[in-house]
């Protein structure tokens, strides 16, 4: 009985996990939608990320400028896709290779970090932008590759900033304002988002 019992609870949750998982799109469909947090004129140029039909990340297009975008996850409840300085992809790689591998957040900072320390991974010289750009899966339009009522999240890279040299502070104290978040370490980014 009590196997049964077990073996329906798994198929159940099988059941669960299949309905939430997200169809992929077709490849110019994910392209369409990577490349939304970007600024217009540099859309058409960027590298995109995204997925395969097996749910690998792929490289759906090289691309010829500055930016690097990533598709949205279909394993992932909403919609959020970004793109990034091309400056910080050994960055962003590395973190992907470590997730790959089960890292938690916390065993991936701490790679990254001595990585960084040790010169293994090339953080920027100079502030880095990321765009980011999210809402709901009932927003998004599996035809168009666009998004409804999404909205913008930035994050700027600023290896090792701190607060006494940016004049940041490290919490946001109204909405929207930009804040340093993770001061000191090679992980320091300013957040500007429409949200604390």
């Amino acid at each position: 009985m009590i196997k049964s019992v077990s073996f329906l609870l798994s198929l159940i949750s099988v059941g669960i996990f299949a309905q939430e998982k997200k169809e992929i799109p077709p490849v110019e469909i994910q392209i369409q939608t990577a490349v939304l947090p970007a600024p217009e004129e540099d859309r058409d140029a960027a590298m995109v990320y995204g997925y395969n039909a097996s749910g690998e990340m792929v490289v759906l297009r090289e691309g010829t400028n500055n930016l690097v975008c990533i598709g949205d996850d279909p394993n992932k409840e909403g919609i959020s896709v970004s793109c990034y300085s091309k400056k910080l992809e050994p960055f962003m790689a590395r973190g992907r290779e470590l997730a790959l591998e089960g890292k938690n957040t916390k065993e991936k900072r701490e790679i990254r970090g001595a990585e960084v320390a040790s010169g293994k991974i090339p953080m920027p010289k100079v502030p880095s932008m990321t765009y980011i750009y999210f809402g709901k899966d009932e927003n998004y339009d599996k035809t168009t590759g666009l998004l409804k009522d999404g909205q913008f999240r930035y994050v700027i890279y600023t290896p090792f900033a701190t607060p006494e040299e940016t004049g940041l502070p490290i919490k946001p104290h109204a909405k929207g304002m930009p804040w340093l978040m993770d001061p000191g370490t090679h992980r320091a980014h300013i957040m500007i988002g429409p949200f604390n």
